[in-house]
């Protein structure tokens, strides 16, 4: 019998330049995005820290759109402040 099922792709994640793979399952993906959001939220406890807030959006955005679009819009918003600043020398 011809198995035609194949696995869907890794999907990475690039952040300052760097490529991290995630899981293939979209449910782990989404498991982990909500608990770097919660995390975040306690960021104020020990190990825990406020930068968990962003990366779980990040992670989020690649499953949802209402994420993705706002992650687009707000790389949109920096890479256009980034060329209107002006030289510093």
């Amino acid at each position: 019998m011809n198995d035609s099922h194949t696995d869907p792709p890794a999907r990475t994640i690039t952040l300052f330049g760097r490529e991290f793979r995630m899981p293939r399952s979209k449910a782990l993906r989404v498991a982990i995005g909500l608990l770097l959001v919660v995390g975040g939220v306690l960021g104020f406890l020990p190990v825990l820290g406020f930068w968990m807030i962003p990366l779980g959006l990040l992670v989020l955005s690649y499953e949802f759109a209402a994420v993705r679009r706002r992650r687009r819009r707000l790389i949109v918003w920096w890479e256009r402040r980034r060329q209107n600043r002006p030289a510093s020398e």
